[in-house]
């Protein structure tokens, strides 16, 4: 038997409908970023990537592997491109929040369905709250890190080609 919803209850299915698809988005952008700040260090290393193409993307939904693939990839790149620089902190900052955000509250693990995530707001809150802000926290060290890793290539092409290459060169994006 189930009730009707109440109205906080029918915004909360209006909310996860609009989040999930920025979401969506926003998953689009960076695959397509990810994939080619890839391609940028393998041709400004001169060396094969780490991981093959294929891993861009099934690296965020084959279990286990999920959970260090992509981040490896970011990193393997940023290596790549300079090899002399330190990681930068905001890579393992986002990979950290995003794992504790999938894992902990809702996040992408989750077999609850909507209703049974609605019925714990009610008297389990705060997990679901802290699994939010960690994701939150992992979009904006997620920002930090796309920018930091899209500034290492910009500067190498810079480097390599002399200054205004990197505005010429495909697949780098500015930042």
């Amino acid at each position: 038997m189930h009730r009707p919803l109440n109205g906080l209850e029918d915004s909360y299915h209006l909310v996860t409908s609009l989040g999930g698809g920025v979401a969506f988005v926003c998953a689009l952008l960076f695959l397509a970023w990810l994939w080619r700040v890839r391609d940028n260090a393998r041709v400004l290393s001169g060396r094969a990537p780490k991981y093959l193409g294929i891993w861009v993307y099934l690296g965020w939904i084959v279990p286990v592997v999920n959970l260090w693939f992509p981040r490896g990839i970011v990193a393997d790149a940023f290596r790549a491109t300079a090899p002399e620089r330190k990681l930068p902190v905001s890579v393992n900052v986002w990979w950290a929040l995003w794992l504790i955000g999938m894992f902990g509250g809702v996040g992408l693990v989750s077999r609850d369905s909507t209703d049974e995530i609605i019925a714990r707001a009610y008297e389990e809150v705060w997990p679901l709250l802290g699994a939010d802000a960690a994701v939150v926290g992992a979009a904006v060290a997620g920002t930090f890190a796309v920018r930091a890793v899209t500034a290492a290539q910009v500067e190498r092409i810079r480097g390599v080609r002399g200054p205004g290459a990197a505005a010429e060169s495909v697949g780098v994006t500015g930042g």
